[in-house]
């Protein structure tokens, strides 16, 4: 049976070699929640309504200081990054100086800093979720069998948190609680990193899972 990853990542031979870059938006503002994916697409959709219709764009979550009590601290240099094809940098530049609220918080949007992928054997998202796989073990198989759809070849593995179990993740829907866990990818090709910078893993693209960016080597 195909699989909705399957269906959704269909890659006709070259096509996906179309360019794809960040637009890095600067914050200005105080506190964002901790968990803000579900809620920053919902203040994005205000400005772009049909952003969740475009499944070839992806939303990396703001970074900043934890207050263990739910919320982050925004810093001088916090900002969030749009993953986009680069045909489509009109539809998301729109963005630029817009005030968006999250909950209670309100930030604002400076000028967009375009930052092209590089390709790095060495790659890590925050979150990845994949429907039907709660546990490591299981969801690290799921991981691996999306790799080979795309035709990607690298070492996936979980990390460990502080207590040393493997890095377990949330998100927040509504509702709902969604399930993930925190993925490397080593050994990667220039092109296969490239690739899964692209096409990323799991679900949820638009709230910040399933994201890859590069990291500093492990020695």
């Amino acid at each position: 049976m195909t699989s909705s990853f399957q269906m959704a990542h269909q890659i006709p031979k070259d096509e996906w070699l179309e360019p794809f870059i960040d637009l890095s938006f600067p914050l200005r503002g105080k506190y964002l929640p901790a968990d803000h994916g579900y809620a920053l697409l919902g203040a994005i959709a205000r400005h772009i309504p049909k952003i969740k219709e475009h499944n070839d764009i992806a939303i990396l979550t703001a970074a900043g200081f934890g207050d263990r009590e739910g919320k982050i601290l925004l810093t001088e240099h916090s900002c969030f990054r749009i993953r986009v094809p680069v045909t489509k940098i009109p539809l998301v530049y729109v963005l630029a100086g817009k005030h968006l609220t999250l909950g209670i918080h309100d930030i604002q949007l400076g000028i967009p800093e375009i930052q092209t992928l590089r390709p790095r054997p060495y790659l890590r998202s925050r979150v990845v979720t994949i429907k039907g796989y709660q546990e490591p073990e299981s969801f690290l198989e799921a991981a691996k069998r999306q790799l080979e759809v795309l035709g990607i070849q690298a070492e996936l593995s979980i990390p460990c948190d502080r207590d040393g179990n493997p890095a377990r993740k949330t998100i927040k829907i509504k509702r709902f609680t969604v399930i993930g866990f925190t993925v490397e990818a080593i050994h990667l090709s220039e092109e296969d990193s490239l690739k899964l910078q692209v096409y990323g893993l799991g679900g949820k693209r638009h709230m910040g899972c399933g994201v890859f960016i590069p990291v500093k080597e492990r020695t």
